[in-house]
């Protein structure tokens, strides 16, 4: 469940419940107004939670007195933002517009999304058109056969079947969805590797996510310079204008830049 700025009903009535619970003086009236962001904010902030002034599993959990271990944390948001030489601000924003809701699904496992296309390229030239005729689901020259959530997994563990390293390699993993095939690149040991520290927590997957920055120079300077139509070009590619990713992330910076001020 995510609750934020605007919302209004029976879910946020309880959200201030609880935040009173927590010494926060909120009437609970149902709306997620200005109070409600500012309690939130607090709440977080003094948990050591990911600041972002949106009521999503990790506040409620620990709202409720359960940490989520691998729930992505503020330490985490700023030791990025000082290996990227940026604001805390910059590196909110780009999590806020380009990362997923979560980086694992509720059984635990990181999200990914399954390329069979590039479990393709993955293999070896000789094998892929016998692997392709045989399993055109998972081994295929064109993009898709997407299912979602869980699924993805099941599609996964059949690939590994195949071939466990090209298949690991052909996954987007975690919260920036990070393609398993960068793991050498990024200075991963093996694929393994890579595969385990997305495994661990939200925190390891931004970590892959700096490296990513860290190893394109145009993406790193047009972030310390909040370049954001910049980035967004080469990170989302040419149709970033249609999803307005660059507005998006200028405006979620704005409005970070402007929570850092509340106390």
């Amino acid at each position: 469940m995510i609750l934020e700025h605007g919302d209004v009903g029976a879910k946020v009535e309880n959200l201030q419940k609880l935040l009173t619970a927590h010494g926060h003086d909120l009437d609970p009236d149902g709306w997620f107004g200005d109070e409600t962001e500012k309690a939130v904010i607090r709440f977080q902030r003094k948990n050591g939670l990911f600041v972002d002034g949106v009521a999503g599993p990790a506040t409620f959990q620990a709202l409720s007195h359960h940490l989520d271990l691998k729930a992505l944390t503020e330490v985490d948001i700023k030791n990025s933002a000082t290996r990227l030489n940026v604001d805390i601000a910059a590196i909110k924003a780009v999590t806020e517009v380009e990362s997923r809701e979560s980086g694992f699904l509720e059984s635990g496992l990181p999200v990914i999304l399954f390329e069979r296309h590039v479990m393709y390229r993955q293999l070896p030239a000789d094998t892929r058109s016998i692997q392709a005729a045989s399993f055109p689901a998972l081994v295929n020259s064109k993009p898709g056969g997407y299912v979602g959530g869980e699924s993805e997994w099941r599609r996964l563990k059949r690939a590994c079947s195949i071939d466990r390293e090209a298949a690991i390699q052909s996954a987007s993993w975690g919260l920036f969805q990070i393609m398993g095939f960068h793991w050498a690149h990024l200075g991963y040991a093996s694929v393994s590797d890579f595969s385990e520290a997305m495994h661990r927590s939200e925190g390891d997957q931004l970590a892959a996510f700096v490296k990513f920055i860290q190893k394109d120079h145009r993406l790193h300077q047009a972030l310390q310079q909040k370049d954001w139509a910049t980035f967004a070009r080469y990170y989302n590619g040419p149709a970033y204008r249609r999803n307005q990713y660059d507005t998006r992330m200028a405006a979620a910076y704005q409005r970070h830049n402007e929570m850092e001020r509340i106390v």
